[in-house]
């Protein structure tokens, strides 16, 4: 679809090409649909163009590449302040809303429980200080946007941790898998369908978190993976974080609360091992 194409009073997904956005599209096949080829969110004209009166804008663009962020901040800063506060912009001025979704990478992960809305931020890297600055431009620039925070998002296909592992599953005899990082997997499909919850709720809090329920290390996370297919869960090890040691320091402990989400009657993500099973069997089909 063309940036002219859009018209007023639809749901437009930006970054639509991504793992949420395909999820997202598959349930909302008649949204106005741009992946980067087709809009640069930091482009004002273009946005502008696109953005029309009783539009609902869900945006899924982002810079994603952690590590890199650390070597090339200004990649990520345009990515995930500079686009977002392009359209928070087009979306106050045209009386449009947005729903911008953001990641647990804006605390510092030093937690022992599960971080609130209203707990302070403190990002470690440069990839969550970029998504923070995000956050601020869209609150200051359309006051009535919603912020969704999100983590540990899969799909199962791609390059992402599930599909990474259902590789390693195929390819080695056992491997090795961080047991001392803690968050919330999140399905993409899931996360998709409470979204376009929200996007009829304008009357929900501006600030909101949305995972799948409970918490898990990432080998957890891979064990469960192996047991989803039938594959025995020994063969997944645990080890430390400094045995992959990261340009970028991950969050130790950074699984969000979902008290804002269910507050706002909202329907709660249900369990991530649950999510995790539906998951498998879409893959495996």
């Amino acid at each position: 679809m063309t940036a002219d194409t859009a018209a007023p009073g639809r749901l437009i997904v930006t970054g639509a090409g991504g793992q949420l956005g395909r999820e997202i599209l598959r349930r909302a096949p008649a949204a106005c649909a741009f992946g980067h080829r087709e809009l640069d969110i930091t482009d004002s004209a273009a946005v502008r163009a696109i953005v029309e009166n009783g539009d609902v804008v869900l945006n899924c663009a982002a810079y994603t590449a952690v590590d890199q962020a650390e070597a090339d901040p200004d990649a990520a800063f345009a990515g995930n302040e500079t686009g977002p506060a392009v359209l928070a912009a087009a979306c106050a001025a045209a009386g449009a809303r947005l729903i911008h979704l953001s990641t647990d990478y804006v605390f510092p992960g030093t937690h022992d429980r599960p971080y609130d809305t209203t707990d302070p931020t403190g990002p470690t890297t440069a990839y969550g200080r970029s998504k923070l600055a995000g956050e601020q431009a869209v609150s200051a620039l359309a006051p009535q946007a919603h912020v969704v925070r999100t983590a540990w998002v899969y799909a199962g296909a791609g390059s992402d941790f599930v599909a990474t592992m259902l590789r390693l599953e195929r390819e080695r005899d056992t491997i090795d898998v961080v047991d001392d990082q803690i968050g919330s997997p999140t399905y993409a499909g899931d996360l998709a369908a409470g979204l376009l919850e929200l996007v009829g709720r304008p009357d929900a809090p501006r600030l909101l978190h949305a995972t799948n329920a409970g918490q898990a290390s990432w080998f957890e996370l891979a064990q469960a993976v192996f047991a989803g297919i039938g594959a025995d869960p020994a063969r997944v090890r645990p080890c430390d974080s400094t045995a992959f040691p990261r340009p970028a320091r991950r969050p130790a402990y950074s699984v969000l609360s979902n008290d804002s989400w269910i507050s706002a009657g909202l329907g709660p993500l249900r369990d991530w091992r649950e999510a995790l099973e539906d998951a498998l069997s879409r893959v495996s089909d």
